[in-house]
């Protein structure tokens, strides 16, 4: 049984008449900090937005809100969506037969035509709050997404012109907007039945494959003030009057509960979420989008809930054309930013594994189900459904680039354990399914002539077909590497440990040429390639390191000849190199790359949005920003290879820096100050007790004292690196010699202007 609620309702002028909640109230001391910062980030609109590209966003990790300007000239649109509404047909590919489906939208109707608005999107209480003027007057509201009880909340106050001024509901025909590659037989669902109960409108809409969902809403009014709320209930299987009874009682308990107590509650988590790290760099710009990305990261996405697909919680009215949930890359480098910014309450990849890894076993062709196989086809659901596709087989017709998709989403739990430390991570998602991964690949090496393991045909994925491809090879190494750790970590042994040691040891070498790593054998990249498939060797996986001299040249080469022709490159791509450069301590192309992107540049047929979202040949994405955040932490503190590394890749153009409580890989929590292009200060909380190796990166000799002044012992390791023996729950602090700082985050001063993002002008 799949059943989820959800709710549209309120704002904060008139507390105490139930149809409103208090103003936002400012936090005192040393926490003022955080909250100064992202109330700063606030997204701001002067100009009506036109649709999903520059409107408003709200969200909880289920249902998704987006405002933006109605189909008459006096109207706004609310966008509602959920990230579990979606068809249950298997007989089709997941794209169609599990396809998220639209639900439909709110309409406030106007007695006069528009003509300005003066909206907030305030990140710190994840609150829309405004005022939209008319020809008649004007209607100034509030709006959020309750965190906790899926619901949307609504409250507006119109104006003495605008008294009239009413909500409709429109439904939308649940049926695919994907066109691409659609099944002849495919048809829509039905349409609903609408109707009413005590006081509350509702839409029933039911599935052709049994179940469905209700959209219920009722309007409270006390004098001026109004308050709408609404909820969508999605259950399947199921029978549907009961789902409609279901959305009716929740409508009715969100508007008999007091408005101030519901948002309390909202504001508590969202403050909670914020309070957990800290960045600040001297481009406010860029300091604000990263702020709005960790918003739109826990807006999207939560740990126990549906994984991040290309479109969020949100619809796109236009360009809806990835209507699941993409595994072959945008979901991996969506949620790389969860672990380094210390969000693992976002994690929903590996909750979806440790929850679903029944259906892996479904993206494998029939004649390789041996109980002992996995693979994830994508597109696939958010239960890890593909519908009827599974993964090709190597060496035939049939080949195709999933093969790949499960180890590398692996790769993402292998991350979640590394920053926490927790075994349960390993033991009871990571192992078991990474043994069945690797299995696929095992079905397919071969000895060549030349005594080496090889692959057949397989397909790079997004460029050529290719026998030893680069990018299935550093899977499997990847792979049966870590298989063996985590034999080590959960102490015991594994029948095929022999076979993993056996696949390193005489597993081919990747193919090569002038120009560095190739696609695969006899396979040279000729052309642009937005995907760095032939590359996961160097990032993420880390494969070979930036710090051991013999890999630097290989490094370089493949990197610079994959960025020399960007023709064809996506905004992740800009992403992607911006990370690479910073591995190669290479900040200034790190930072050109990053600005290039959130710059709003059109990049073949994409671009971010003045919103922050993503545009790729017309339709919604939402991998390519939040990737760019991963850009932001890569500069901030890297911890591949068991180093810690502060600032290794700050540009000259950022004198000053500081963080709080970034998350590393040894569970290490990470604080540190830059002024001036000198880092003054570094401390280190461990949560395991793992070794550290710290690249501190301060000039001279240093001192290594506990929080309360004493004496460490510390071993030097290299110029700017040292060891320190730090048990569970200690805390080492790392400065000049000499010098007494109070370690405390700040938020750095700017450099050069910085406009909010939206439509602020």
């Amino acid at each position: 049984m799949i059943g989820t609620a959800a709710a549209v309702g309120a704002a904060g002028w008139l507390a105490g008449s139930g149809t409103a909640w208090a103003a936002p109230e400012r936090s005192g001391g040393a926490e003022d900090l955080t909250e100064r910062m992202v109330r700063a980030a606030a997204l701001r609109w002067r100009r009506m937005p036109g649709d999903w590209k520059d409107g408003p966003f709200l969200a909880n990790g289920l249902l998704g809100v987006q405002v933006y300007r109605g189909a008459t000239p006096n109207s706004v649109k609310v966008m509602v969506s959920h990230g579990q509404v979606q068809d249950q047909r298997p007989q089709w590919r997941a794209p169609y037969g599990f396809s998220r489906l639209p639900i439909g939208h709110f309409d406030l109707t106007l007695a006069g035509e528009v003509t300005g608005v003066d909206w907030t999107l305030d990140l710190w209480d994840a609150e829309l709050r405004g005022t939209v003027t008319t020809t008649r007057g004007s209607v100034r509201f509030s709006m959020l997404v309750h965190n906790t009880r899926t619901a949307l909340l609504i409250s507006t106050r119109p104006s003495a012109g605008e008294r009239a001024a009413a909500w409709s509901f429109t439904w939308m025909p649940a049926a695919s907007p994907r066109t691409k590659d659609k099944p002849a037989d495919y048809t829509g669902n039905p349409d609903p039945r609408t109707g009413s109960a005590r006081d509350t409108g509702y839409v029933e809409q039911p599935l052709i494959a049994g179940g469905g969902w209700t959209t219920a809403w009722r309007e409270r009014r006390v004098g001026t003030g109004r308050l709408l709320a609404a909820h969508i209930v999605y259950r399947y299987p199921g029978d549907l009057s009961r789902t409609t009874e279901l959305a009716v009682a929740e409508v009715a308990r969100t508007l008999s509960a007091d408005p101030d107590d519901l948002v309390r509650e909202h504001r508590a988590w969202w403050h909670r979420f914020y309070r957990r790290s800290l960045l600040s760099v001297p481009d406010k710009r860029i300091q604000d989008f990263y702020w709005i990305q960790l918003y739109k990261a826990a807006c999207a996405t939560r740990a126990g809930g549906p994984s991040m697909s290309e479109w969020g919680p949100w619809y796109p009215e236009t360009g809806g054309s990835w209507t699941a949930v993409w595994w072959n890359l945008n979901v991996q480098i969506a949620t790389w930013l969860i672990q380094g910014s210390n969000h693992l309450e976002l994690d929903s990849v590996t909750s979806t594994f440790k929850d679903f890894e029944k259906n892996l076993p479904l993206s494998v062709p029939p004649e390789y189900q041996d109980g002992q196989t996995y693979a994830l086809a994508h597109p696939s659901d958010w239960m890890l459904r593909p519908g009827a596709k599974t993964v090709g087989i190597p060496g035939t017709a049939t080949k195709t680039d999933n093969n790949g998709n499960l180890i590398w989403a692996m790769h993402n739990v292998w991350l979640s354990y590394r920053h926490t430390m927790d075994t349960r991570i390993v033991r009871d998602v990571l192992y078991p399914i990474l043994v069945k991964a690797v299995n696929f690949y095992d079905h397919f090496l071969y000895e060549g002539a030349d005594g080496k393991l090889h692959l057949p045909l397989t397909r790079s994925p997004e460029w050529a077909d290719a026998e030893d491809c680069t990018y299935d090879l550093s899977l499997v190494r990847w792979g049966c590497a870590t298989l063996l750790d985590c034999l080590r970590i959960l102490r015991t042994d594994h029948p095929r440990a022999a076979r993993w040691r056996e696949i390193l040891k005489r597993l081919v070498d990747y193919p090569r040429d002038a120009t560095g790593v190739m696609i695969g054998s006899g396979k040279p990249l000729t052309e642009s390639h937005r995907h760095f498939s032939h590359m996961l060797w160097l990032y993420p996986l880390h494969e070979l390191d930036w710090d051991r001299p013999g890999d630097r040249d290989i490094m370089r080469t493949t990197f610079d000849h994959w960025t020399k022709d960007r023709a064809l490159w996506a905004g992740y791509s800009y992403a992607a190199a911006s990370s690479m450069a910073s591995r190669m301590e290479r900040p200034e192309e790190a930072l050109d790359f990053l600005t290039y992107f959130t710059g709003g540049n059109v990049i073949n047929n994409a671009w971010m949005t003045p919103n922050t979202m993503y545009v790729e040949g017309g339709n919604l994405g939402t991998e390519s920003p939040l990737t760019a955040t991963q850009s932001v932490l890569d500069m901030a503190v890297q911890s591949h290879g068991d180093v810690v590394r502060v600032f290794p890749s700050v540009s000259r153009r950022w004198p000053d820096a500081s963080v709080a409580s970034l998350r590393a890989q040894g569970a290490f929590l990470v604080d540190a100050d830059r002024s001036d292009g000198r880092t003054r200060w570094v401390r280190v909380h461990s949560e395991a007790g793992a070794p550290l190796v710290l690249d501190h990166g301060i000039r001279g000799a240093v001192d290594v004292t506990d929080e309360r002044g004493r004496r460490l012992r510390y071993r030097e390791t290299a110029p700017g690196r040292i060891e320190i023996p730090l048990g569970r729950a200690e805390t080492a602090v790392v400065a000049p010699r000499g010098t007494h700082p109070d370690p405390g985050p700040r938020d750095v001063p700017a450099v050069g202007d910085a406009k909010p993002w939206g439509l602020p002008d």
